[in-house]
């Protein structure tokens, strides 16, 4: 069975000023998406779930159409608020519920292994095929004692930063047999004017070669009843805050610390960019340029 990739579209993009997931990066009006889905197709996967906003759901459609539907299944769904378990609600907001919430849409379209991207991040090539073998290996996401075993694709923090502003990244801590110990949601991250990284909410440094998940996870179905469960206790305690998120490592987290699932920590050879700002863009489409010259990629990417 082909595994299938659930592209989390559904952002407004407001530090950058409009819909990154439409904007031009690559010689031909390419976005980082296209290149997402490319290597994706390359690696084996069979279908491509995009999760966006009823709001530009016609303008998304007719953008993407006719590019990449004749090599791989797509299917759109939307994250809006009223999508949550019956019985709670309504809740007075207008901020979405957050990334672990935006997985969740994909449960009626997903019933194989799927990763998890951001759509206005480049992962690199080798780590799509990194995430297909694993899932090759493991068809059924399970340890030899029986639980549930998913996986995050981790990052260097050094190269994640922007020179524009602050980032929010899941901060890693793995064992020695690349277990995932603890990721912890941080956001505000910044290189300050002493080279130091730091975060407002933090009292600590964080190191260059700090793990960082920039949300490409690999998961299987039974990630769907785990949200159900966290995302129901969620409302009850938050649901009346304007401003608060269920983050896919919220549920991580307390599927660590239940015990419930093992998180294995992989890593690939490819170089993460992408755009949180404006600002970022030019270094985004230089990028793209090289991976061209490079031969990764051809100009035409979709010819």
């Amino acid at each position: 069975m082909k595994p299938t990739l659930v592209v989390l579209a559904a952002g407004m993009g407001s530090r950058y000023g409009g819909l990154k997931q439409m904007d031009a990066f690559g010689p031909n009006g390419e976005t980082i998406l296209d290149y997402s889905i490319y290597d994706a197709i390359k690696a084996g996967f069979g279908k491509v779930v995009f999760i966006i906003r009823e709001s530009f759901l016609d303008s998304f459609k007719d953008f993407f159409k006719g590019k990449f539907d004749d090599k791989i299944n797509v299917e759109f769904v939307t994250q809006e608020l009223h999508k949550i378990p019956e019985g709670y609600g309504p809740f007075d907001r207008k901020k979405p519920w957050g990334t672990g919430h935006a997985v969740q849409m994909a449960a009626d379209e997903v019933s194989e292994p799927f990763l998890v991207i951001n759509a206005d991040d480049y992962y690199g090539k080798d780590a799509y095929f990194v995430a297909a073998d694993y899932f090759k290996s493991n068809p059924e996401g399970k340890t030899k004692d029986g639980k549930d075993e998913y996986f995050v694709m981790g990052y260097k923090l050094k190269n994640t930063l922007s020179d524009h502003g602050d980032v929010n990244r899941g901060v890693c801590r793995a064992d020695e047999r690349n277990n995932l110990v603890k990721i912890k949601e941080c956001k505000k991250i910044r290189r300050d004017n002493d080279g130091v990284v730091r975060y407002p909410e933090g009292d600590e440094e964080l190191k260059d070669d700090t793990l960082v998940s920039m949300n490409m996870w690999g998961f299987y179905p039974s990630y769907f009843d785990y949200f159900d469960t966290q995302f129901k206790e969620f409302l009850e305690k938050h649901g009346n805050e304007e401003t608060s998120e269920f983050y896919i490592p919220d549920l991580i987290d307390w599927l660590i610390n239940e015990q419930k699932a093992v998180i294995k920590v992989l890593s690939s050879d490819s170089d993460w960019f992408g755009v949180t700002y404006q600002e970022d863009k030019p270094f985004v489409m230089e990028k793209i340029k090289e991976l061209i010259r490079k031969g990764v990629y051809p100009e035409k990417l979709w010819n």
